[in-house]
């Protein structure tokens, strides 16, 4: 599959993702991306934030094209809470979900978004895991990843693959998203 056959879904974190961030700078090269918009990105609620994923899959569906997820941070764990009511996803790029510990501890996240789900997901899924993430260890990505069905890639050293972290555009993980495509 290439870019131009699906609906390219960007769900970003919370605080959204900024103008350097490699989801902005994705979702303006990719002519089929576009934003799950959120209405209060810095005090995230569970069921808000699962209801606009769900409706943006539904009007992929309705232009009867296939979706894929393209997830960071606090925007995967929405993801994965959704996925029982997501209908048709073609597959899901989830980029270092944060640890159940972490979530708990950001001020204004709603505390539904803990335990987060570790059953497998109902479409195919890669989970790009940094091994010095401050939201979660590797060793979390991995469990998550298993229990998700997920095929795990190691970034390395890559702190939250953001653009804190030195991830403006961030050619690598665009590299894998090809890859990824290519299997679904």
């Amino acid at each position: 599959m290439r870019t131009s056959d699906a609906d390219i879904l960007f769900v970003p974190g919370l605080g959204n993702s900024g103008p350097d961030h490699w989801q902005t700078r994705w979702e303006k090269k990719l002519s089929t991306g576009r934003r799950v918009e959120q209405k209060d990105w810095d005090h995230p609620r569970l069921a808000d934030w699962k209801a606009r994923i769900i409706e943006e899959i539904a009007r992929a569906a309705e232009a009867s094209r296939p979706a894929v997820l393209i997830a960071h941070s606090l925007g995967s764990i929405a993801v994965v809470h959704a996925a029982i009511a997501l209908g048709k996803v073609t597959g899901a790029y989830l980029i270092t979900p944060p640890s159940d510990a972490a979530i708990a501890t950001l001020p204004g996240v709603d505390p539904a978004f803990v335990p987060v789900p570790m059953s497998p997901l109902p479409f195919p899924s890669v989970l790009v895991a940094s091994r010095t993430d401050p939201y979660g260890s590797y060793a979390d990505a991995q469990a998550k990843a298993e229990a998700w069905g997920s095929t795990l890639v190691d970034a390395g050293n890559a702190g939250h693959i953001n653009t804190e972290s030195g991830h403006g555009p961030w050619p690598e993980g665009l590299m894998r998203l090809a890859t990824f495509l290519k299997t679904l």
